[in-house]
């Protein structure tokens, strides 16, 4: 099974998550007329007690594609959010939420280095996908009591991901 890559837009990965971007954004001045500010960009959920915003930073390192897709993750108690730091296209892979996923429903987006990915709580993604160097991404996800990261390896082996540029 070979996985088509789309254009990441908001429209497109409404059902997964937000673009975090200020294409396809409105936007307002503050401080004195001197910053753009385009706000709300995406919703930050955390779920259950006890429970904080975490900012991170991953250092990705590119994988060799095409990549052979075994496993997706999700997070059932709370966002996602990467924004790229170093301006590098990137992948995103994610399928719905719920309580199971099988390769017929994973869709491929590329990212440019402007656009940032919230996935909600619950979606199905890749763990990130650098595309050309190591990239940096600022992430900003849930911390606090209780698990939040559920993994699901397929049985079928033969799902592939190329670099579609």
């Amino acid at each position: 099974m070979k996985l088509n890559v789309q254009p990441l837009t908001k429209a497109a990965f409404a059902p997964y998550g937000d673009v975090i971007s200020r294409r396809e954004s409105e936007h307002f001045l503050i401080n004195n007329g001197s910053t753009e500010r385009y706000h709300d960009l995406a919703n930050v959920e955390l779920l259950g007690e006890n429970t904080r915003t975490l900012i991170n930073i991953f250092r990705a390192s590119p994988l060799s594609y095409p990549l052979n897709i075994r496993m997706v993750e999700r997070h059932p108690r709370g966002s996602q959010a990467f924004m790229p730091l170093d301006g590098r296209a990137y992948l995103v892979l994610v399928a719905p939420a719920g309580e199971t996923v099988s390769p017929a429903d994973l869709v491929a987006f590329l990212a440019d280095g402007d656009q940032g990915v919230n996935y909600h709580t619950g979606t199905w993604h890749h763990p990130v996908l650098a595309l050309d160097a190591v990239s940096d991404f600022l992430v900003i996800d849930r911390g606090g009591d209780g698990d939040n990261c559920d993994e699901l390896f397929f049985e079928e082996t033969d799902i592939w991901l190329e670099d579609p540029r």
